[in-house]
């Protein structure tokens, strides 16, 4: 069961228990993950020679070495310490710059210290050794208080809850602690930027990178802030109602509560920006197409804002694409014909837009027939590219999809060699995650032929 699941001592159990930062790299993860890793390792060119065999160690460090000139030999100083675990993590100093540690799994004291030592060269260093791991720091006396501390970074319940929260670690994962990590940087930040890394002081980010025979995803939760979602809980993007024969999708809940809540910021912001130019440009806005600032622009941008290209047409370019809104299309109607209306009058060429206004949802396309289609109920959801790159789509407070499969005949053509056989192994993308007032997670990714 241990061999299976990647079990033991990590690199957490032996780093200090103040740690506000943490990088783990583990190349002997849960079965799964080792089998993933050379499954999809053996689809590029750029990696297939590397990852042979049976030792994601040795796999590394050929990667790594191809083209250098080390002097290290794997098999004669690295192979009889080197265990499967290398840790990093991040300390308060009282000064600018944190302390640091790096936790290096080891099988054998003595062959590691020799071992380290070649590889540090001429380099100063600390070593001490704790639970069969080399601690390896700037100075000795760090190395040693850091071996000899009671508890770890292991022991910090936040820590623990996150990593928890976060389930499988896979082959990397990171853990930072935001108040800390502001602190250092606290003399830096300029002072309008204060109030908006208060509401980040308390919160923890936790993320992995994790492999599946099928894709591989950069997986992230942020907890303990606060103000994420000052209007309560966020629409969800139900990307998965769009048409089945979509290609790429945009949907992001929430833009109008950004916009009215922040509206005197973003203006300061654009203006510090642009200067007159941008403070001019939006007092046009507002006279030229008569338009309310923010209340227009969030009706427009609704609770939910999503934007869709379909793969039919493309071949021949006659794009379908469009813009679907949850919000009051009564209203979203209004404002774009104001708009569209006082273009024409100022002589302005007006975009030609298919436009349908339903129960709570407006929707903007290139055609009247792919407006109506975009305003029903897709079956996007359904797809099983789809689901497999936006885990729990129903939970979803923003989504970005793209079936590459269709859309590469749009770049495959003007590819050739390695460069396409890669390009040929890549099928979807899929960037999903959720928010409430004190949490976020997200997921990220990339799936393959």
């Amino acid at each position: 069961m241990g061999a299976l699941g990647g079990g033991g001592t990590q690199p957490s159990d032996v780093l200090p228990a103040d740690a506000i930062a943490y990088a783990r790299l583990d190349l002997d993860p849960a079965a799964n993950q080792k089998v993933a890793l050379f499954q999809l390792a053996g689809k590029f060119t750029a990696t297939k020679d590397s990852f042979t065999g049976d030792d994601p160690r040795k796999a590394l460090f050929d990667l790594l070495n191809e083209d250098g000139d080390s002097k290290i030999d794997f098999a004669k100083d690295v192979d009889p310490w080197l265990g499967s675990r290398v840790g990093f993590a991040a300390m308060p100093s009282g000064k600018t710059q944190p302390d640091f540690a790096v936790a290096i799994q080891i099988t054998d004291e003595e062959a590691a210290k020799a071992g380290i030592a070649k590889i540090m060269e001429n380099d100063k260093y600390g070593i001490a050794f704790r639970d069969d791991y080399a601690l390896v720091t700037p100075t000795q006396d760090l190395a040693t208080k850091y071996a000899q501390a009671e508890g770890s970074l292991s022991d910090n319940a936040g820590f623990s809850e996150d990593m928890g929260a976060l389930g499988e670690q896979g082959v990397l994962s990171f853990w930072a602690s935001m108040g800390g990590l502001i602190e250092l940087a606290k003399k830096e930040v300029p002072a309008n930027q204060a109030a908006v890394l208060d509401q980040v002081k308390d919160a923890r980010f936790a993320g992995a990178l994790r492999f599946d025979s099928a894709y591989v995803e950069l997986a992230g939760v942020v907890r303990g802030a606060k103000g994420m979602a000052p209007e309560g809980d966020l629409p969800k993007a139900n990307i998965g109602t769009l048409p089945a024969t979509t290609a790429g999708a945009v949907s992001i809940s929430g833009l109008d509560q950004v916009l009215t809540k922040q509206w005197a910021e973003i203006e300061k912001q654009a203006s510090a920006t642009g200067g007159a130019q941008v403070a001019q440009m939006l007092q046009q806005v507002k006279t030229q197409f008569g338009l309310s600032l923010p209340g227009d622009l969030a009706t427009v941008v609704g609770k939910n804002f999503t934007v869709a290209v379909d793969s039919e047409g493309l071949d021949t370019n006659q794009i379908k694409g469009g813009v679907r809104v949850a919000t009051d299309a009564a209203k979203a109607q209004a404002i774009v014909d104001k708009v569209l209306n006082a273009m024409s009058q100022n002589g302005q060429p007006a975009p030609q837009v298919a436009k349908v206004a339903g129960d709570g949802v407006f929707t903007l396309a290139t055609s009247q027939d792919y407006a109506k289609k975009l305003a029903e109920e897709g079956t996007l959801g359904e797809s099983e590219t789809f689901q497999t790159a936006i885990p729990n789509a129903g939970d979803a407070n923003y989504a970005i999809f793209v079936d590459l499969d269709k859309v590469e005949k749009l770049y495959l053509a003007s590819m050739q060699g390695d460069d396409k056989a890669n390009a040929e192994v890549l099928r979807a993308v899929g960037l999903s995650g959720s928010q409430t007032d004190t949490e976020a997670t997200f997921s990220l990714r990339l799936l393959f032929n």
